[in-house]
């Protein structure tokens, strides 16, 4: 599949109009969001009031202020947002209101003092994986898909050879195919987040979208 240029994500949400670029910003995130704070040690609930926290503060303020990408990346901000909410829910008693005001958004995306942690790189790395791989699943054979997720399981070639009846050539094969594919859609979806963050005003990124 060739690569196309399509609307970003990050760069649609500023207009408070589009609700369709909201649903979709939240369905992109709100599963890192949550992940992220359940490995902090939050409770399902906490999580989901995170989420919320998180989610409400960024479709209100981020209309209102540019995010510099001079300043750092757009994953990194989140991070900050992220944790900061996470701190605050931790910090505030039960019912307090806990949205984040513009005034502390602003300071988060210039912020490089508060370090992003470690455990929230993991997580947006594996957060791509994740959507990358659904992306994936809607265009390989289930037959193929199933040789490739018993080689990210470290089955050796030969075993799924054997277990699936094909040739430790076809294996490589698919792992080839699925790999490329998988790191292409991965790419694009990392450009579309790094090279247009919300008040960009670019329209579009050459991603390589899911059908």
């Amino acid at each position: 599949m060739s690569e196309t240029t399509h609307p970003s994500l990050l760069s649609r949400p500023r207009d408070e109009r589009d609700e369709a670029a909201w649903r979709e910003f939240e369905a992109r995130y709100r599963d890192l969001f949550r992940r992220y704070a359940r490995r902090r040690g939050l409770q399902a609930a906490d999580a989901e009031d995170v989420c919320q926290v998180v989610l409400l503060s960024l479709s209100h303020s981020l209309p209102r202020f540019r995010f510099d990408p001079a300043r750092g990346r757009f994953r990194d901000y989140l991070g900050r947002v992220v944790q900061n909410a996470i701190s605050r829910h931790l910090s505030c008693p039960k019912g307090a209101a806990r949205l984040l005001e513009t005034s502390v958004l602003e300071s988060l995306a210039v912020c490089r003092e508060e370090a992003v942690e470690p455990d929230w790189h993991d997580e947006w790395t594996q957060h791509h994986f994740r959507l990358a791989m659904r992306c994936v699943q809607a265009e390989f054979k289930p037959e193929s898909l199933a040789v490739f997720e018993r080689l990210l399981s470290g089955e050796s070639v030969g075993a799924i050879a054997g277990a699936c009846n094909t040739t430790p050539e076809a294996v490589h094969k698919i792992k080839q195919r699925v790999g490329e594919r998988l790191k292409a859609v991965i790419e694009g979806q990392i450009r579309d987040e790094e090279l247009h963050e919300p008040g960009s005003g670019a329209g579009a990124s050459a991603g390589v979208p899911c059908p």
